[in-house]
């Protein structure tokens, strides 16, 4: 490999929302993510679930969607 034009690659922690802690190497010192193993229902085998500030709300709010989708009579 030639020297001096690859990146650094060292230990880095991985930190999720819930706040466990995953240690692996990248070039990148700490990587946010919101979600993770120790959290994520196909891996706890719970139903959670993942609304992120209220996107869906936000969604239906600046469309102007009311309800849900199938509560139409028709």
């Amino acid at each position: 490999m030639k020297e001096g034009i690859h990146p650094r690659y060292d230990k880095a922690k991985i930190v999720c929302a819930c706040g466990h802690v995953i240690e692996t190497r990248s070039t990148v010192a700490q990587i946010h993510v919101e979600i993770c193993s120790a959290c994520h229902p196909f891996f706890t085998g719970k139903q959670k679930l993942v609304d992120t500030a209220g996107r869906v709300e936000r969604f239906q709010r600046k469309y102007g969607i009311k309800g849900t989708p199938g509560s139409q009579t028709a």
